[in-house]
């Protein structure tokens, strides 16, 4: 999803982080979920949403431990999801991030994310996220591993650019080589495959954007980070249909939009309505919110992935602490380009350190309804 911009650099910019002394789950308090010999599944398995960390692009929106676990509590007890995507960059965000979603009878699915390193630091990232993976694993949580999200977009060298920002650009433009991108990112797929394998044995996976070619036989379960936009029902079940043909499970790693009239229409750039040029940033053109827009969109789609029995979906995303929302300054309610399913409220407005909350937006509220009768029936 071609999403980078100021709200989200956070997720990319910050360093990798060693894993130390990251607390696993105390004993006896991982929760397996799911369980053998069951008749087949209809509708999702799994019900879930993104949640990412970072280091936090000012000083009040940094990386809290005491926030995280708030968090996750709300995406169980609030939000009703049984799934979290942990996602992000610095392994000991990750990891406490993974150990409190687990100990809360979540299932994890875990996914390291760290942009614009050298590949090896992207790597050995991914190296120590999987180990702790494996652990969780073993004490028996529900846990998975995706090997990363995007690799075009976030690891230098398959794509023109230095950084994330440069290569968004270099590929609407059309500005590389498709041949050599593909070669690129093949390589570095399986190599990204084979270290994760390497270091869990669970069921591994990788987010992919939409129109990503990727070897699937790779994977254990397909990601697919989907933004699209149809009128017709019919049309996004006949476009989904092309990753079951694996014949594997298929999870939506992504899926949302942002929260004004039309943002379903531009799929993954919705973000782009914000002028980062000015300061503070702006909303560009008579853009009106709507948090009924973005609920309706995501219910749709989940009626679609249902219909469709595939494995799992995971909105994006919980929250996203540096677009916040200031209902009285349209031109500055940076919120309405944000894809989170609730919104940052900060406490004074124009202090970068000023503290802040999020309350939950209409598409949190329709996407706990639909995900607690879901747990009702499982």
């Amino acid at each position: 999803m071609e999403k980078t911009t100021g709200i989200d650099r956070a997720r990319f910019l910050a360093g990798t982080a060693a894993v130390g002394a990251a607390a696993l789950l105390p004993a006896g308090a991982a929760r397996a979920t799911g369980r053998r010999g069951q008749r087949p599944h209809r509708g999702l398995r799994r019900h879930g949403v993104v949640h990412t960390v970072g280091a936090g692009e000012t000083p009040g929106t940094a990386w809290s431990d005491a926030r995280m676990r708030a968090d996750i509590r709300a995406v169980r007890d609030g939000l009703h999801a049984d799934t979290v995507d942990v996602t992000g960059d610095g392994v000991e965000r990750l990891t406490a991030t993974a150990a409190e979603a687990a100990e809360r009878g979540l299932h994890v699915w875990l996914q390291p994310t760290l942009g614009d390193a050298p590949r090896r630091d992207i790597l050995d990232h991914l190296a120590e996220t999987g180990r702790f993976a494996e652990r969780l694993r073993r004490q028996g949580a529900g846990v998975e591993l995706s090997a990363g999200c995007e690799f075009w977009l976030f690891v230098p060298g398959i794509l023109p650019g230095d950084t994330v920002l440069e290569r968004v650009e270099n590929r609407m433009k059309g500005n590389y080589g498709p041949v050599r991108m593909q070669r690129e990112l093949d390589r570095f797929t399986a190599k990204a495959a084979q270290v994760g394998r390497s270091v869990f044995h669970g069921r591994l996976s990788y987010a992919a954007a939409q129109d990503d070619v990727v070897d699937w036989s790779l994977f254990d379960v397909i990601g697919i980070d989907y933004y699209s936009y149809f009128r017709q029902r019919q049309d996004y079940v006949r476009e989904l249909r092309q990753y079951q043909r694996w014949g594997k499970p298929v999870a939506i790693t992504e899926f949302g939009t942002c929260t004004f009239r039309g943002a379903p229409e531009a799929g993954g750039m919705g973000w782009n309505i914000v002028d980062y040029d000015k300061d503070p940033p702006e909303i560009r053109g008579n853009v009106v919110r709507s948090e009924r827009t973005q609920a309706r969109y995501l219910t749709g789609l989940l009626d679609v992935f249902e219909s469709m029995d595939l494995y799992a979906a995971m909105a994006f995303e919980f929250v996203t602490a540096d677009a916040p929302h200031r209902p009285d300054d349209p031109l500055h309610d940076l919120d309405m380009a944000s894809y989170s399913i609730t919104k940052a409220i900060k406490d004074r407005p124009d202090d970068p350190g000023s503290g802040w909350h999020w309350e939950p937006k209409e598409a949190f509220h329709a996407l706990a309804a639909r995900y607690r009768v879901a747990g009702q029936r499982q």
